[in-house]
């Protein structure tokens, strides 16, 4: 069954506390019997297949696209946290990204808080809306008209695993100020009894509903025909579970109690499941022509593992029993004008988006396999212009930064020196003349990103050119550009790399080294790179694990929410957020490169402080749960 929908318009705002507190907004009890659309009743709904059909199809419509269909065309929570800058941020300090760095945001007001057209925002709103829905569903599907059995169980099983999607949505953006929801909540409710659940109660009561559809047998491991595309599968329940017992095991959520353990057996079954059903790590190119003659992965170290991961992103889940992607678990509806909005912004006058930071860079490490950086300290000052390096490392070279990297750095960062597929308006000095293999008759583009450059040097405040020294690489096709206009590929919410990593974590704050070394090192190994180096404690395993988190998983939402989750209840975000730097390039009269650091402005972020932890409930929906439960529901700080 597609995702067709009935028009429901329900209005931002009109869901949790809505529902909650509908005598108090003047609703009266008619709202209750009628279907969102306001036109049938919903006994009329359930009383026919294809509605009852679309109305599920509705608690699919407020799954996020994430990607870069936040605000104005960014990446949103990447921005957010150390991994990137936005360029938007400065010269446009109205946009969300420069609010959150200035501290612009109140539980009355706050950028996370507001509405985007793209189901990114709004997240109180928007989610407790669909949890509502699916709960509903759930009271009705037993004795609604279906055609068949296999329907109806599919259906449910796909509305306990939607459910348990919202909230660990909401777990991740507002953490522990959530009541559980098994039935839909009415008019006959005792609000006033309601209670906050724990982070650890909300995650098994998500595990409960994941176990619900993973018990079913009628829903798929995999989605094998488009018809069918973005439904929900079996091996979405596996990678939440796998995510948000990690997450209620970490330092912020844990409550002081010792999870690990449990989260460690959970992971490795999960694993095991996905690996049983034919998930797969991506580990073979498959479009040669388009990626291993790209020139940005000719040099310098000629490594095809670079074009490898850079495919995997750039490629669309395929919907079939036998894919050529077996890793990707869930993909999110995509498109975007990439390149022109997140990425080298300049040939089109444009923007350029997301641009990743200094200390991103830094946590690649060299081909041998050691980091650039100590990992345990790795800035000797608070604004991070003063590297404490990995003396143990001998391929680093401060003044030659670029060499003998980590593949991924290669496909995922555009920096000073490094090669791009002639497709763009550029037409100027800095533009190579050696040939693209490629394309016959094409030219490379050679990425200039040192102060001064007048097209795509380090600026600080032309939203064209590059905050950090660097560009974004790791979603843009190699052929896209402004005579050439390839969409990305849609964002992948689920991956089996995620989840070989969530089980790696787990396993070594458990105890499990053998199997955190295996977990990690397949990871590794898919890259070319070397395994970790035997014999590390069990503290200094748990660091290298978290920074090949970082790595593999750079630019795609995670860092935002894994540097909140390894801070205690009590800590803050002063280490890696308050300060971001770039790499501050001059070029020498005799065409030679000096390699420095700055930070990407004068001022601190402000969005580091404790209470930056979580996001706030919204103001009025506190004070209604205030004044109906007698309780504080809202986040610290707020």
């Amino acid at each position: 069954m597609k995702l067709r929908y009935i028009k429901f318009n329900i209005k931002p705002g009109l869901l949790f506390i809505a529902v909650l507190f509908l005598l108090a907004l003047g609703s009266c009890k008619k709202a209750l019997d009628t279907a969102p659309d306001g036109k049938i009743s919903l006994d009329e709904v359930f009383a026919d297949h294809d509605k009852t059909g679309a109305y599920l199809n509705n608690c699919y419509g407020n799954i996020p696209l994430k990607g870069l269909h936040y605000f104005f065309w960014s990446r949103g929570p990447v921005e957010w946290c150390d991994d990137a800058w936005d360029t938007d941020a400065e010269a446009e300090s109205w946009i969300k990204s420069g609010r959150m760095y200035n501290g612009v945001a109140s539980a009355a007001s706050h950028p996370i808080l507001e509405f985007d057209d793209a189901r990114n925002g709004a997240y109180w709103d928007r989610y407790w809306n669909s949890i509502y829905m699916c709960s509903y569903f759930l009271s009705r599907i037993d004795k609604a008209t279906v055609r068949t059995e296999v329907d109806r169980k599919r259906w449910a099983a796909e509305a306990h695993l939607l459910r348990a999607y919202y909230y660990s949505e909401l777990l991740k953006w507002f953490g522990a100020v959530l009541p559980i929801e098994r039935e839909p909540f009415s008019f006959t409710t005792d609000f006033s009894k309601l209670k906050k659940a724990s982070y650890y109660e909300v995650v098994k009561f998500i595990i409960e509903d994941c176990d619900a559809a993973l018990a079913t047998a009628e829903l798929p491991w995999r989605i094998t025909t488009g018809a069918q595309g973005e439904r929900v599968t079996k091996a979405m329940a596996e990678a939440i579970k796998s995510k948000m017992i990690l997450f209620a095991a970490s330092p912020l959520n844990n409550g002081g109690q010792n999870y690990w353990q449990e989260a460690y057996q959970i992971n490795k079954i999960a694993l095991q499941n996905l690996r049983d059903h034919g998930y797969a790590l991506y580990t073979q190119v498959n479009f040669p022509q388009t990626y291993l003659s790209d020139v940005a992965f000719i040099g310098p170290d000629k490594d095809p593992h670079a074009a490898l991961y850079n495919e995997y992103f750039n490629q669309a889940m395929d919907y079939t029993d036998q894919p050529v992607d077996k890793e990707t678990i869930y993909q999110l509806g995509g498109g975007g004008p990439a390149w022109i909005t997140d990425g080298i912004g300049a040939q089109a006058g444009y923007k350029s988006g997301t641009c990743p930071s200094q200390e991103l860079v830094d946590a690649y490490e060299t081909k041998d396999g050691q980091p650039i950086l100590n990992l345990s300290n790795p800035y000797l000052d608070e604004q991070h212009l003063l590297p404490n390096y990995n003396t143990a490392n001998t391929l680093y070279n401060p003044q030659d930064p670029y060499s003998n990297r980590d593949p991924r750095f290669y496909a995922t960062i555009y920096y000073n020196g490094s090669k791009r597929n002639c497709w763009w308006g550029f037409n100027e000095v800095a533009e190579s003349a050696e040939n693209f293999p490629g394309a016959a008759g094409q030219r490379t583009r050679i990425i200039a990103t040192w102060m001064g450059e007048p097209q795509t040097g380090l600026d600080a405040t032309v939203r064209s050119k590059t905050r950090t020294g660097y560009y974004e690489r790791k979603f843009l096709h190699p052929n896209s550009g402004e005579n050439f206009n390839i969409e990305p590929a849609p964002a992948k919410l689920f991956r089996l790399g995620e989840v070989l990593l969530n089980f790696a974590e787990a396993a070594a704050n458990a105890g499990q080294t053998e199997d955190a070394y295996a977990a990690v090192n397949e990871i590794r190994s898919r890259v070319g790179m070397p395994g970790l180096p035997t014999g590390l404690s069990q503290a200094e395993l748990i660091v290298r694990v978290q920074n090949e988190r970082r790595v593999e998983l750079a630019l795609e939402e995670n860092r935002y929410f894994d540097v909140r989750r390894w801070t205690t209840p009590g800590g803050d975000l002063s280490k890696t957020d308050k300060w971001i730097t770039a790499a501050a390039i001059t070029r020498n009269p005799n065409g030679s490169y000096t390699y420095g650091r700055r930070t990407v402005r004068s001022t601190p972020r402000a969005c580091y402080t404790n209470k930056f932890l979580w996001v706030p409930i919204p103001l009025n929906e506190a004070s209604r749960l205030l004044g109906s439960t007698g309780q504080n529901w809202q986040n610290p700080g707020w």
